[in-house]
């Protein structure tokens, strides 16, 4: 594309611009057919059967990190390395989502870990 300019002692000057193609030429738009979409099958879930919930540990100066590990194994049924990786996560990110589910079942863990004074909360996903 070039673009002219009138100079004051009547001579011109050509400028040459290089636009990328989509804005030298407009392109056609095309239209897409629309299929009929059929409902093959229809979901419906109940949301309480939904593992919504979540127990979030949070850290502390007070416990250690054996009792928050030894906690972890026995109340929530880690492995040793999951619940050391817990713990190293609540340690440095300030808590962890440790187990989720429904709220019945978290209830009772968030009590057990209550009961050994870990400050523990549940959450909505």
């Amino acid at each position: 594309m070039y673009f002219s300019f009138l100079k004051p002692l009547d001579y011109q000057l050509s400028i040459n611009i290089n636009l990328p193609k989509f804005v030298q030429k407009p392109r056609q738009m095309t239209t897409l057919p629309n299929p009929e979409i059929e409902v093959i099958e229809e979901i419906t879930e109940d949301l309480s059967a939904i593992k919504l919930w979540e127990l979030i540990v949070f850290n502390d100066d007070i416990n250690t990190f054996d009792h928050v590990i030894s906690t972890l194994i026995d109340v929530c049924q880690h492995t040793p390395e999951q619940a050391e990786q817990c713990t190293l996560i609540i340690h440095y990110k300030g808590k962890c989502s440790v187990k989720s589910g429904d709220f019945e079942e978290l209830a009772a863990l968030r009590n057990e870990i209550c009961r050994r004074e870990i400050s523990a909360e549940i959450q909505l996903r």
